[in-house]
């Protein structure tokens, strides 16, 4: 395959992927377990779910690409500047004028879990427009990457359903994470229809298992309730349940895999990390999607990478590097020898 260079780096072994949709600054209290009011003082994290993705890729070697509208200002640049650095290609970013880049306040409670407050009113990556897309980006995906963030409004969510369509008839698998953000939603009811409006074009989908509690309005996880989510376009169902791993789903099979155990001390970004690794496992090779033993080693590597983004606070600082890794499965190894 041809090499393919971004922003200097050279990526020959691997496709492409594309991550669309917000990128922005988590503002993150320097202490743990308070709430926003009781906060000293905040730490400026770069986030956003789909950026997390695009930059948990390049961090493991892969090829990847994020196309977004940030604001034309200090913050937004910042940004930009932080995907270049991580050897993400940022051809499909486009910058606003009149609108700043999205700003979250996220407190990390002390079990690890977060609050947000969001200030987008409306922030830049809401305003992204379809003809503002860059066609050529999208049409070099190998696998189109997105959430439901940028379904909340228009004009970015006629810019999303474009952008899944033309990376879709260029032949890319189509990627889907909701990360569901209900404080950013008009309503509970309306956040449900439009994550459910787009469900079944994906043919990857991850959701957490409070995801999948909201979507089937269930109390509980079964795999009853996976498996109510399955349409004919599906080849893998994922559901992260934190520190009890994953399960997935195929129409041949399913089962779970464990998860790694680390001293969490934020988890965000756990679930971008964990989809980064997993798109970069399948992206030049989707009969992986077929085969469960190959599968389930790569859910393995996907919990790794999703338990190390846990150790550290914000998302991007914490993404993993293959050496990163290889040193936890090898530890957990010895461990599980050892027990044994």
């Amino acid at each position: 395959m041809a090499s393919v260079v971004t922003n200097g780096n050279s990526h020959s072994s691997s496709s492409l992927i594309v991550s669309f949709g917000e990128m922005l600054i988590d503002f993150v209290p320097t202490v743990s377990g308070v709430s926003l009011a009781e906060a000293p003082g905040f730490l400026k994290a770069p986030g956003g779910a789909p950026a997390n993705v695009a930059i948990a890729v390049a961090r493991l070697g892969g090829n990847a690409a994020f196309v977004g509208k940030l604001g034309d200002d200090e913050f937004g640049h910042m940004l930009a500047g932080i995907l270049k650095e991580n050897g993400v290609n940022g051809k499909g970013i486009n910058f606003d004028k009149g609108a700043r880049t999205a700003l979250a306040f996220v407190t990390l409670r002390a079990d690890g879990e977060r609050e947000f407050m969001f200030y987008r009113n409306p922030s830049a990556d809401m305003l992204l427009q379809p003809e503002e897309l860059n066609l050529e980006v999208l049409r070099s995906a190998k696998v189109f990457h997105y959430g439901s963030i940028s379904l909340i409004v228009e004009p970015c969510r006629s810019a999303h359903l474009k952008a899944m369509e033309v990376a879709k008839d260029a032949g890319a698998l189509l990627s889907y994470d909701p990360n569901l953000r209900l404080p950013l939603w008009p309503s509970a009811d309306y956040a449900r229809e439009q994550i459910m409006s787009i469900w079944d074009k994906a043919e990857v989908i991850k959701v957490s298992d409070v995801e999948l509690e909201f979507i089937t309005g269930s109390d509980k996880i079964s795999d009853e309730d996976a498996l109510s989510l399955w349409h004919p376009n599906l080849k893998l169902l994922l559901v992260t349940l934190g520190e009890k791993g994953c399960r997935y789903y195929t129409k041949n099979f399913h089962g779970s895999v464990d998860a790694f155990h680390v001293k969490a001390v934020d988890t965000t970004g756990a679930g971008d990390s964990f989809v980064g690794a997993l798109l970069c496992k399948i992206v030049d090779d989707h009969s992986v999607l077929d085969d469960e033993p190959r599968l389930r080693e790569i859910l393995r590597f996907a919990n790794a990478c999703g338990a190390i983004t846990t150790t550290k606070k914000g998302a991007i600082p914490a993404l993993p590097t293959v050496a990163d890794v290889l040193s936890l499965v090898d530890a957990e190894n010895i461990l599980i020898n050892a027990s044994h």
